[in-house]
């Protein structure tokens, strides 16, 4: 059985995780932008890729499967900065045998503007959703 990515906007997925708190929730974006820009609260940080070179993780699905702890089946929920990098974990986590996986759809900062900023179209930031920095 094929097993597929679901999405959820920011809102949903926010609702997603207060009906399900046994849901693990990752920020997969780099360690910088999860301490500097700042993260949705509760969101363990496990890098997809890293800075400086830019290079896949390649122990992302096992982090993220010693952090379930639960096994396989437990929901898994992914944000990234606007939602790209996400897909790309949530699809390997997928493939890694995790059954129930979540994107966030325009991620933590959202799309870019007209004037090339983020957080002012859409987003975690963007709806008003509980966030630290730091």
């Amino acid at each position: 059985m094929k097993r597929e990515l679901q999405h959820l906007t920011p809102k949903e997925a926010y609702a997603f995780l207060q009906e399900h708190p046994e849901a693990l929730f990752i920020d997969c974006r780099s360690e910088i932008e999860y301490w500097f820009v700042g993260h949705p609260v509760g969101a363990v940080h496990v890098a997809l890729v890293e800075a400086p070179q830019w290079a896949r993780n390649p122990h992302f699905e096992d982090q993220v499967r010693k952090l379930a702890g639960d096994g396989l089946h437990r929901p898994v929920v992914v944000i990234c900065r606007s939602g790209n990098r996400s897909v790309t974990a949530g699809e390997a986590l997928l493939a890694a045998g995790f059954t129930h996986v979540i994107n966030v759809v325009h991620g933590f900062e959202g799309d870019l503007d007209e004037h090339h900023h983020r957080s002012s179209v859409n987003g975690w930031r963007f709806d008003g959703l509980p966030w630290e920095q730091g």
